[in-house]
């Protein structure tokens, strides 16, 4: 149970659904935000970003995050969740790009401190074929996540477990995107 009531069903609306209904007007500029950094037109594909918003969540140990953007990477990419497992596992092992490795690092580095991305880290990711707009979007999509990750877990939200509990808002984010993403709740889903 969240640490305060938001006045509904947390397993109805897990992770930062709950919050996100709770305080509306909060809600609207976060996904604006998330919708820019993960959706809009950009040089990296969206599962790459997804991927980079999963692989942050992942090593903060923010469960709902990680298992959400895994499953919005996931199913944006080729290979798919076999991918995203191994990325999560070990970036320098995995079976991705040059350019995507070093942008993981970057986003790794956030993830500790900002102070920790240094100038031989976007070196390496210019010199891998990186642009400043995918290295100024990796250090924002990986403090954004560091973000969202302490809102979900600091409130203490419900996370539920395995990817199939996921699948109906992956379904709904590839489709409409962040900006709708929220479900609507019904009198019948509200807990006040």
């Amino acid at each position: 149970m969240a640490h305060i009531d938001l006045g509904l069903d947390e397993k109805q609306f897990p992770g930062i659904t709950g919050p996100m209904m709770y305080r509306p007007e909060t809600a609207k500029p976060l996904n604006e935000l998330a919708e820019v950094l993960l959706r809009a037109p950009h040089s990296l594909p969206a599962g790459e970003r997804e991927l980079i918003a999963a692989y942050v969540s992942g090593r903060n140990e923010c469960t709902f995050c990680c298992s959400s953007h895994s499953a919005f990477a996931a199913a944006q990419l080729d290979e798919g969740m076999d991918l995203v497992d191994q990325v999560r596992a070990d970036i320098d092992t995995a079976p991705i790009s040059a350019k995507l490795r070093a942008l993981l690092r970057i986003a790794g580095a956030v993830q500790i401190s900002g102070r920790n991305v240094t100038s031989e880290l976007v070196a390496d990711a210019r010199a891998e074929g990186a642009t400043d707009l995918e290295i100024h979007d990796t250090v924002l999509i990986a403090a954004a996540f560091c973000m969202f990750n302490r809102y979900v877990d600091g409130l203490g939200t419900f996370a539920p477990i395995g990817q199939d509990a996921y699948a109906e808002t992956t379904r709904r984010i590839i489709e409409v995107g962040y900006g709708s993403a929220l479900p609507v709740p019904s009198p019948a889903t509200s807990v006040s």
